[in-house]
């Protein structure tokens, strides 16, 4: 047992080495992929609040207009079932 203990404590440590920082470093190519996905995350959250605020401010105006008419909107359906049955809740997307 003490000869393990002697070979392992005559046996040098490896002395650090100092690596250049343009080897561990991303460089400009890693900073422009990190800018672009910031840019786009902020912008897809924007557009997320635009639209979440946009749903919710037609779903109070069209509460409140069935509060006006007393609840009986039964000339216009809320939903129509199209051929391939989904059904259609009203013009809540864009279309370009």
């Amino acid at each position: 047992m003490s000869t393990i203990l002697t070979a392992i404590a005559a046996a040098p440590s490896p002395s650090p080495s100092v690596v250049p920082d343009v080897d561990v470093t991303p460089g400009v190519a890693g900073f422009v992929a990190i800018a672009v996905v910031a840019v786009v995350t902020i912008l897809l959250v924007v557009d997320m609040t635009r639209r979440i605020r946009r749903t919710r401010y037609r779903a109070e105006i069209r509460q409140r207009l069935e509060s006006d008419a007393g609840g009986a909107t039964t000339d216009v359906p809320a939903r129509r079932a199209d051929e391939d049955g989904r059904t259609d809740v009203g013009d809540d997307t864009e279309r370009g």
